[in-house]
């Protein structure tokens, strides 16, 4: 198994691991979504008068639905299907007068789910210099070969790779950095819970190390439930299948840059 796999693995289960990572991935909710009060004032006076038509047209202006329900993204998508599907907008009406206004607007302002926002926070744990050196734009990244970290778009760092480095995969990168004169890339995920998404967001990272020809040293930079110790797939992968490759914690992401 790789040494740096082994020891996020051994940290994970060992150590205050949740609590040292909350540094990296602080997943506190954001506040309720803001609602728009003209659009709102509408769907309170379409629900009183309980107009089907305007209360729909009127709540697909939200940027979450109050109730989910899998015809609610076509209608979003071509509103002209709400006059063809007068069925279809009775039932789903019928819903939202059971529901009560208190409860649509409950919901149509709750907050984003935490997965959603754990994307950037990878990107500011970095801009914290929590790995000795402050992430800098793209021009003071060419000036010389010192250790440093790219601070760009997951396309922009996606193009450097392809120009510079061989990287050939249609994939943006989360990290590109270089330490001790060796260029580094990966992406960095944080797995909450097993399958589904989870998964796929697995597979991108093991493709990206996976990748041929590319001048750069690979490392997936992973963290949650695929370090349980027990018989899920993906600790099963990480420690058997993808065991050669730089499979690693955020947490133990410093050292691992130093020694190379």
């Amino acid at each position: 198994m790789n040494k740096w796999t082994k020891l996020s693995i051994d940290y994970a289960n060992q150590r205050s691991y949740l609590d040292d990572l909350f540094q990296v991935y602080p997943t506190i909710p954001e506040g309720i979504r803001d609602i728009n009060e003209d659009v709102w004032a509408e769907v309170e006076k379409s629900f009183k008068k309980k107009d089907n038509d305007l209360l729909i047209r009127q709540l697909l202006k939200f940027d979450l639905f109050p109730i989910k329900d899998s015809y609610i993204a076509y209608l979003k998508r071509d509103g002209s299907a709400i006059d063809r599907n007068p069925r279809t907008i009775n039932r789903v009406c019928g819903r939202l007068y059971e529901m009560g206004l208190e409860k649509i607007f409950e919901r149509c302002s709750e907050p984003k789910e935490t997965n959603r926002q754990i994307g950037p926070m990878f990107r500011d744990w970095l801009k914290r210099k929590s790995l000795g050196v402050e992430p800098v734009s793209l021009d003071v990244f060419l000036r010389n070969d010192k250790d440093a970290i790219l601070d760009a778009s997951d396309n922009a760092m996606m193009n450097f790779a392809k120009e510079n480095l061989g990287y050939n995969h249609n994939k943006g990168l989360d990290f590109v950095g270089r330490f001790n004169k060796q260029y580094v890339i990966g992406e960095a995920k944080f797995l909450t819970d097993f399958g589904g998404h989870q998964n796929a967001q697995f597979n991108d990272a093991i493709s990206t190390v996976e990748a041929k020809g590319v001048k750069a040293v690979k490392i997936a930079i992973l963290d949650g439930v695929l370090f349980i110790e027990g018989r899920n797939k993906m600790h099963k992968s990480i420690t058997e299948t993808y065991k050669d490759y730089n499979i690693m914690s955020a947490l133990v992401l410093r050292e691992f840059l130093y020694q190379l």
